[in-house]
């Protein structure tokens, strides 16, 4: 069964339409969410994702060992949500700020171990996989050096997942347009 990446911005539908292919598959639902309740308003966010799913689902949460979560929920009678690769990144380039000017991300080792376990595995999922992630690099350019490189390593991330699911879509205002597949 095909893997799908889903794009685009803030509050653009993306989620939604992954959950609207999700339950229209016929297959047994589980979601791998990687946001942390690290502030109220996050916990608030986090509880609006939960209530709009179907009782049904089962939730597995990984904020940082996404390849080991999907590795273990992907089959070939489920589908599985992964939402979203944005914040999983954001959280594996915890330390970030610490790097020297320009430096690349793949010097934190987690960040380099996790993304490798990832691009490994995705071609190797049974089952249907939707990726959810957002698209930073429609805006302005950062102000800080740690902006930079999120939205940087966000582009390379998206770039690769891309190349290696089947189908590619884009959504904005509510409204898919597939790109790949």
């Amino acid at each position: 069964m095909p893997s799908e990446l889903i794009l685009g911005g803030a509050r653009s539908g993306k989620s939604r339409h992954a959950e609207t292919l999700a339950a229209a598959s016929d297959l047994s639902v589980h979601v791998i969410v990687t946001a942390e309740a690290l502030d109220e308003e996050m916990a608030a966010r986090i509880a609006r994702h939960q209530a709009d799913r179907p009782a049904g689902w089962m939730v597995v949460e990984a904020s940082t060992r996404l390849a080991a979560a999907l590795a273990a929920e992907a089959a070939p009678d489920r589908c599985v949500v992964v939402d979203c690769l944005t914040l999983w990144l954001a959280n594996l380039l915890d330390g970030a700020e610490n790097l020297p000017p320009a430096a690349s991300a793949d010097q934190l080792p987690a960040f380099a171990r996790e993304r490798a376990a990832l691009l490994a595995l995705i071609p190797t999922l049974p089952g249907r996989v939707i990726f959810v992630a957002n698209e930073v690099g429609l805006g302005l350019v950062p102000e800080t050096p740690l902006g930079r490189l999120f939205r940087d390593e966000a582009g390379r991330l998206n770039q690769a997942v891309a190349a290696l699911c089947e189908q590619v879509t884009f959504v904005a205002a509510g409204l898919p347009l597939r790109l790949k597949g």
